[in-house]
């Protein structure tokens, strides 16, 4: 074997070599969105679970805004029915799913205000209960919102990154969505959750 035959194999060893750690992990990554993308999914999932208990508490009191409660039921409706799997996390679905969680939050929103005009209500147990439970879920639904862009941010500069978008075009990885400021979040929301008033 000639001198150049075997610098030609240990040059294409080596490239092969740092081709399959590039891809492996970009995989990892991959995969690290995924966990993230099922964190995000949980706690807006346990947002969710609380609307029932908190829509059946304020259904017993008298007179309360039927087209208030009517929209938050129609909002988690819209809200629980998009679907996002973690393989399509593309811009646009990221847009939509947060779309539909936005108007479920503004329902929310809107629910807690009016429930200001009733002190009954304010003054019951389970309400504050839920208030409480309620705003210790937006937490952490922003907290794990922000960690999932971390690991799609780290997984997206893997992927852009040149010689590394090399590999990823072959094996298939393209850059994920980012979660993103609602229009107007800039402004402070006016809700109170203060049931001591």
């Amino acid at each position: 074997m000639s001198k150049n035959t075997i610098i030609g194999l240990v040059i294409a060893g080596v490239l092969l070599f740092w081709g399959i750690g590039v891809r492996n992990n970009m995989a990892t990554g991959d995969q690290e969105v995924k966990a993230k993308w099922a964190n995000v999914q949980s706690a807006y999932q346990r947002r969710s679970d609380l609307i029932p208990n908190l829509v059946k508490t304020v259904q017993g009191v008298a007179n309360f805004e039927k087209q208030t409660l009517s929209d938050v039921i129609s909002a988690r409706a819209s809200a629980t029915q998009i679907k996002l799997d973690a393989n399509d996390l593309t811009p646009e679905n990221i847009q939509k799913f947060q779309a539909a969680q936005s108007q479920l939050q503004g329902s929310l929103s809107r629910l807690m205000a009016v429930a200001e005009n009733y002190p009954q209500l304010k003054a019951t147990e389970n309400f504050s209960e839920l208030q409480a439970e309620l705003a210790g879920t937006e937490n952490r639904i922003k907290r794990e919102r922000d960690v999932f862009n971390e690991a799609v941010q780290g997984f997206n500069n893997s992927v852009v990154k040149f010689p590394n978008s090399l590999i990823a075009s072959f094996s298939g990885y393209k850059e994920k969505g980012y979660f993103q400021a609602d229009a107007g979040a800039e402004k402070a929301p006016t809700i109170d959750f203060d049931t001591k008033k």
